[in-house]
């Protein structure tokens, strides 16, 4: 018998973890995190969690390794405490781009972080719009793959938008921009996307839609450097796009990616909170996922179906 629940956090999602506890109505578990000189981490946690319901909530922002390695750590931990439940509470996968095995000699690098976290102890995981679906399947234990599609949908819904149309900027995205654009009940464009090796250099080579005079909404699961973004921004513009937004749920903003977005022609770039940002300029809006996962974490806890979320 599970008794009880409580919330951890790792160091890179503690504000994070913070509000989804709010939200609960519970305090942040204790748990010390530290490094040796040696570079080694250690994690001690600091409350009785024998036969506890509990959830780690770590997401996976540079430093990407040390922090799943301290995601791993604490797990163990919790393991070895004697919790009667693990769930893993991953809102930005590491490693989700490395999927397949698209070039020769390469790892499936986020089959291997799924072997790691059920290694480690956890019981479940729960995440937030992996890069491709297929990584549920690298699990053999149950992960619960949420969305910010609804949060999405329903902030759009505020703008007042005359003849909106839904943006994929590539095959891959099409099926997660379907979902929204039914959400509001708009048409859908497709872009097809070619990216030079491993490198950021992206180029739209064909367009299927039509935006002339409409209100575009580009669709995306993560912004890095904005290299796609700023392509697709630059074919709506010359399809006649009336305005441009961006959705995406995932926003790393990788080097000098939020200057060059806030100096071009997207009309704004609306992101969630599942990585932790600062002084975000006025073209970006972020959005919490806070009360998405708190109700995912209520509802692991008393057995209710998760997929009723996200009813529209």
């Amino acid at each position: 018998m599970i008794a009880g629940r409580k919330i951890f956090s790792g160091r890179a999602s503690r504000y994070l973890a913070r509000e989804i506890c709010q939200h609960l109505g519970v305090e942040l578990a204790r748990a010390q995190v530290m490094k040796f000189k040696n570079d080694n981490l250690f994690v001690q946690i600091e409350e009785n969690v024998r036969e506890r319901e509990v959830f780690v909530v770590q997401t996976s922002c540079p430093p990407v390794d040390e922090n799943l390695m301290e995601t791993l750590i604490m797990i163990d931990a919790l393991k070895r405490a004697s919790a009667g439940r693990i769930t893993a509470v991953l809102p930005y996968y590491p490693y989700g781009r490395s999927d397949k095995k698209d070039q020769p000699r390469v790892p499936i690098t986020a089959r291997l972080v799924a072997d790691l976290l059920t290694t480690a102890g956890a019981d479940r995981v729960m995440t937030i719009d992996l890069h491709s679906p297929q990584i549920q399947g690298f699990f053999s234990i149950p992960c619960d793959h949420l969305t910010a599609t609804t949060l999405f949908a329903q902030y759009m819904r505020t703008k007042g938008l005359v003849a909106p149309v839904a943006v994929a900027t590539d095959a891959g995205a099409a099926k997660r921009a379907l979902t929204f654009a039914r959400a509001l009940n708009i048409p859908l464009a497709i872009m097809e996307k070619h990216r030079h090796g491993n490198t950021d250099t992206v180029a739209i080579t064909a367009f299927i839609g039509d935006v002339r005079g409409r209100e575009a909404i580009v669709f995306e699961d993560e912004i890095a450097t904005g290299s796609t973004l700023l392509a697709a921004a630059e074919v709506l513009h010359e399809q006649g796009a009336s305005a441009i937004y961006v959705c995406a749920t995932h926003a790393l903003f990788a080097d000098n990616a939020l200057e060059r977005l806030q100096q071009s022609a997207i009309d704004e770039v609306v992101v969630t909170n599942t990585l932790p940002h600062q002084d975000l300029p006025p073209k970006v809006t972020e959005l919490s996922v806070a009360p998405l996962l708190a109700a995912a974490i209520d509802r692991v806890t008393t057995g209710e179906s998760i997929s009723s979320l996200f009813e529209m």
